[in-house]
């Protein structure tokens, strides 16, 4: 999958006139993320917080950037986290830190329309990376796959 920067996003979701047809994007967005590995479908890998299951494995590749690999057994969810893909991903964990993420979900209108759950579980799967961009030192060696 070619990944998608947070400006491309933001004017992708710009384009749309109406929610639903956002709504639309962010389950295409998910549709074409890469499906994890089962064998990383465990509770070890799993998000707490969030009301669909979702899985996700954090690494730090030989740069130091953050490497994210997520699922969740449902649509919406899985476009949720191509959206934290845009903004975390093979980021240095600095940069992941500073990031206003608040500021991000508020441009592209998901504040104002998911339900409270969702909103909960993609703030659950934010601190989780922000957790494990925090845990990172320039030691850290490569391929780590968790801090917790």
């Amino acid at each position: 999958m070619q990944s998608t920067s947070i400006q491309e996003l933001t004017e992708n979701f710009a384009l749309f006139s109406d929610w639903e047809e956002r709504y639309r994007y962010l389950i295409d967005l998910g549709r074409n993320l890469p499906h994890m590995d089962e064998s990383f479908k465990t509770d070890e890998y799993l998000v707490r917080g969030c009301t669909s299951q979702v899985w996700m494995v954090l690494s730090v590749d030989e740069e130091g950037c953050v490497h994210i690999a997520a699922d969740s057994d449902a649509h919406i969810v899985r476009g949720l986290i191509a959206v934290l893909l845009a903004a975390y991903q093979d980021k240095k964990p600095e940069d992941i830190i500073a990031l206003d993420i608040k500021s991000y979900f508020k441009e592209i209108g998901l504040d104002q329309h998911l339900s409270p759950n969702r909103r909960n579980g993609f703030f659950a799967m934010v601190e989780r990376i922000n957790h494990f961009a925090a845990g990172v030192s320039s030691s850290t060696v490569a391929g780590v796959s968790s801090l917790d």
